[in-house]
């Protein structure tokens, strides 16, 4: 028997919790998620009105904890997680050979001046296994683009009135698997999202913020034939796209703990105003990082999808469902330099 194993990724359904989603309907669970931010959104409405009666009183000067001088600010950071298993006379059984390879990239950039923000980020998660028994198959696949821009309303830098744009979508084929036999389920552009939204971004601080839009249209692509003939995600059979307009809320979060252990997540919710807009659909990424060494760390990665355009799924593949994913790792972590640059109008 021989064993050996660089880092551990795994993927998991947990009975338990899938047990607990059934049990409550998921319509349910997504529209008091959907109205829990609403009633956020309007208490700390209240904030705005206070807190600028505050500063129009104490006229305190905010000072800034960074005193470089710049408008534009860059970086990133990439992660490979890898493992291989070998298994040889093994009497509890499993593959003899496997192989797990999975990466994550990020980039952000970001510009400040006088009242305009602008936030552009980019995220990009490939993965790949291979068995003995099921052969080889990727895992994960995604490519995602957000910008948004800002311009401040009040002397605080709380609220802003903001556009956004969003771009999702994947770069190879995709299966889904019954029986370790593979079908055609997806493909680059096939689909992908695209969101455009104009609304107000609230920001209490560096860490975290909600973006609410009450008039939002979310395009969805299918330029695959065989799928657009299917009539798959959503759009009319030998179509490439369906157009929807609605209410998007995005939540964003991203903490260090420590210098050893960061977390970031975001949650996307969607209602369409001319089709069933009980069905919120959802989109929600969580990342944990824990740094063990210079350049390695752990993370856990668990994401969650429901669209009720994806019926992919039940007994006859026809139904909607809450997808998950879920990654433990341990590989090699490398953060890209942030840099920093004062560009001057002439």
């Amino acid at each position: 028997m021989s064993f050996f194993c660089v880092n551990l990724v795994l993927i998991s359904k947990t009975n338990y919790f899938a047990t607990i989603i059934q049990l409550i309907p998921m319509k349910k669970i997504i529209l008091v998620t959907f109205v829990s931010f609403s009633l956020f959104s309007s208490l700390v409405a209240q904030d705005l009105v206070v807190s600028k009666l505050r500063s129009e009183t104490s006229r305190q000067i905010k000072k800034e904890t960074d005193t470089t001088r710049w408008n534009w600010k860059s970086g990133g950071v990439f992660n490979v997680n890898m493992a291989q298993g070998a298994l040889s006379n093994w009497a509890a059984g499993g593959d003899n050979f496997s192989m797990t390879l999975a990466g994550y990239f990020n980039y952000f950039s970001y510009f400040k001046k006088d009242r305009h923000f602008w936030d552009n980020n980019v995220d990009i998660n490939l993965g790949y296994v291979q068995t003995t028994s099921a052969g080889s198959r990727k895992n994960d696949d995604r490519f995602d683009f957000l910008s948004k821009y800002g311009y401040k309303m009040d002397t605080l830098g709380k609220w802003f009135l903001s556009g956004l744009f969003n771009f999702r979508s994947q770069f190879f084929d995709g299966y889904t698997y019954a029986n370790n036999q593979g079908t055609f389920s997806s493909t680059i552009l096939s689909p992908a999202y695209i969101i455009v939204s104009a609304g107000l971004d609230y920001k209490p601080n560096d860490k975290f913020s909600i973006f609410l839009s009450p008039l939002t249209s979310r395009t969805t692509l299918v330029m695959n034939k065989f799928l657009s003939d299917k009539g798959a995600y959503g759009v009319a059979k030998g179509a490439k796209s369906v157009s929807e307009v609605g209410t998007f809320a995005t939540l964003n979060y991203n903490n260090a703990f420590s210098k050893n252990i960061v977390y970031k997540a975001r949650l996307d919710l969607f209602s369409n105003y001319q089709n069933n807009p009980g069905n919120v659909d959802l989109f929600m990424t969580n990342q944990l990082t824990l740094k063990v060494a210079k350049n390695f760390s752990a993370s856990y990665s668990l994401d969650m999808i429901y669209d009720d355009d994806v019926r992919l799924f039940g007994p006859n593949k026809t139904s909607p469902g809450l997808q998950l994913k879920s990654l433990i790792g341990l590989g090699y972590i490398k953060s890209l330099n942030v840099k920093k640059r004062l560009i001057v109008n002439r």
